[in-house]
């Protein structure tokens, strides 16, 4: 199956920096200018995000933002990558929690941690894994909702018995961008969700999946 190793690091989207950090203020440089970044998105959305606008809330010179991000694409695929990243070792630990016993408390347990992050990361329900942006595809082929989905399908099939194949890779991708859809309407407003679409979201995910895995699974 085409999934990510859980296991596996997340591109860090680092290789279009002007300057990857190798010491730790850098490092924290740089995660200041993204925080920066996401505070902005959340405010005003991603389409107004420009590198002034990201200087002056981390309180850094434009030199310094242009030392690390090029330009403002730059700055929104190194926030789409943090917040892919932060994402899958919190959907990680979730899959591997022994209260949920089958791989629908598993797919719960996703949807409790995408709506967590809509409601409280700064800029997340604006630009979620970056696939917002009108760019080239990552260089395997894979948008950030199919790297996040893979981490989920690799759960399902490793810990629920669900099979290996890719069939299974496309049905969790389709979930996944099932809940994207659905939770970006039910967040369009602010960060208190319309739970209509949170429900509706969730209804036909446990439907879908259940059309081809059956009611119950056990772990």
């Amino acid at each position: 199956m085409d999934a990510v190793d859980p296991t596996h690091p997340v591109p860090e989207g680092a290789t279009l920096l002007r300057n990857e950090p190798v010491q730790a203020r850098s490092t924290a440089r740089l995660a200041s200018l993204l925080d920066a970044a996401a505070a902005v998105v959340d405010e005003i959305g991603y389409e107004r995000l420009t590198t002034a606008l990201v200087a002056e809330r981390a309180g850094a010179s434009i030199g310094t933002v242009y030392r690390y991000f090029p330009d403002r694409i730059v700055v929104l695929q190194g926030l789409s990558a943090r917040f892919l990243r932060d994402r899958i070792e919190r959907t990680q630990q979730t899959l591997v929690d022994p209260a949920r016993l089958t791989w629908q408390d598993a797919i719960d347990g996703v949807f409790d941690d995408l709506i967590d992050a809509f409601r409280t990361i700064p800029g997340f329900r604006s630009l979620r894994f970056g696939d917002v942006l009108d760019l080239k595809p990552d260089p395997a082929g894979r948008s950030g909702s199919a790297m996040y989905a893979g981490v989920v399908a690799a759960a399902l099939s490793g810990r629920f018995g669900l099979t290996d194949d890719h069939d299974l890779a496309v049905r969790t991708t389709v979930v996944i961008d099932i809940i994207d859809a659905l939770f970006s309407r039910a967040f369009s407003v602010n960060a208190t969700e319309d739970d209509r679409y949170v429900d509706e979201a969730r209804a036909i995910c446990h439907s879908y999946l259940a059309g081809f895995y059956g009611e119950a699974a056990n772990s």
